[in-house]
């Protein structure tokens, strides 16, 4: 297929399913004509019809405990919330309805539904439209969280979330949505769980997902040119992450460091570190470092906002103190 932007890749995948499969549902606020607030689902609903692509009222709520109860009952609903802030508004239906149904119901009752939903900053929205909660949604026994950093992978992620018995959290970076990739013609499902190294190196591994894969991968060429070489690993999914695969590159490298663009604090690097300072300890030469936002919300102002999020610059300085 040559390249495809991201949010095509997406297009691409959620249209298949629809083809392929006449229980998957799509829907979602403004998904149809408008194609959601990023035009991800333009074309959808005059190809399927409103009873299979529909937009729904402003109620997060509402919608996802729709999604449940249409997973409960044979389909396979694809929701949209349109920012991952508003995931607040739905964590009941997600936390005590669809994670919980499996366990509830003794393993009689599946919930094989999928929330897509953006998240990150770069586009100057402001702290109730930037925030990067994944890590919420990857504490929660009965979730997986997907989060794809280039086209192929957020269509293959896509597909296997959709085909998985259970419910995915498809979180989709908005900086990523203009982006160009290589995929190709007949692509298949990715494996939840599997982890890429995107970048091979011998000198400190960095594991991040997303859209700091690319700030990692710049960091990587410019640090190459002085003799140090980064081993880059693209999670793809925090729930479940991919421990074997970190746990073989630190082995390699015996130095790590997470980086992504939530807030540090309490985040998915946290959960990281904590487990690679305990099954990794013996492959450590010096201290693990976290690069990611500062504990603020936020910011609006452009300027403000591009010293938030982390960047190539940060890393590279987290680079030097660990090889100090």
């Amino acid at each position: 297929m040559g390249e495809v932007r991201f949010g095509q890749a997406i297009n691409l995948a959620l249209d298949e399913s629809l083809e392929n499969d006449p229980s998957v549902v799509v829907f979602g606020e403004d998904i149809a004509r408008p194609g959601g607030p990023f035009g991800v689902t333009r074309g959808l609903q005059a190809k399927y019809g409103e009873l299979r692509v529909r937009d729904t009222p402003i109620s997060e709520a509402t919608l996802v405990s729709a999604a449940v109860g249409a997973a409960m009952s044979g389909l396979k609903p694809v929701v949209e919330i349109m920012f991952m802030d508003f995931i607040t508004l739905a964590m009941d239906g997600l936390v005590n309805q669809a994670a919980k149904a499996r366990f509830m119901f003794g393993g009689q009752c599946s919930v094989p539904m999928v929330l897509r939903t953006p998240h990150g900053g770069g586009l100057n929205a402001g702290p109730q439209h930037s925030q990067c909660l994944e890590a919420w949604c990857a504490h929660i026994p009965g979730l997986k969280v997907v989060v794809p950093s280039n086209p192929a992978d957020a269509y293959g992620l896509l597909k296997a979330a959709i085909a998985d018995p259970d419910p995915v959290i498809f979180v989709e970076n908005k900086a990523l949505y203009a982006a160009k990739g290589p995929m190709e013609d007949a692509p298949g499902p990715l494996e939840i769980g599997q982890a890429h190294i995107a970048r091979p190196g011998t000198d400190v591994t960095v594991v991040t997902y997303g859209a700091t894969v690319k700030t990692a991968l710049r960091s990587a060429g410019s640090l190459s040119e002085s003799g140090i070489e980064l081993e880059v690993i693209d999670l793809r999914s925090i729930q479940p992450w991919d421990e074997a695969t970190v746990l073989a590159s630190l082995s390699r490298t015996h130095r790590l460091i997470i980086l992504h663009e939530a807030v540090t604090a309490f985040g998915t690097g946290a959960e990281i570190a904590a487990r690679m300072a305990d099954v990794g300890f013996d492959e450590l030469d010096a201290p693990i470092v976290r690069v990611g936002a500062p504990f603020m919300p936020v910011p609006f102002a452009a300027s403000l906002e591009s010293q938030y999020l982390p960047d190539a610059d940060d890393l590279i300085a987290a680079v030097h103190k660990v090889l100090a």
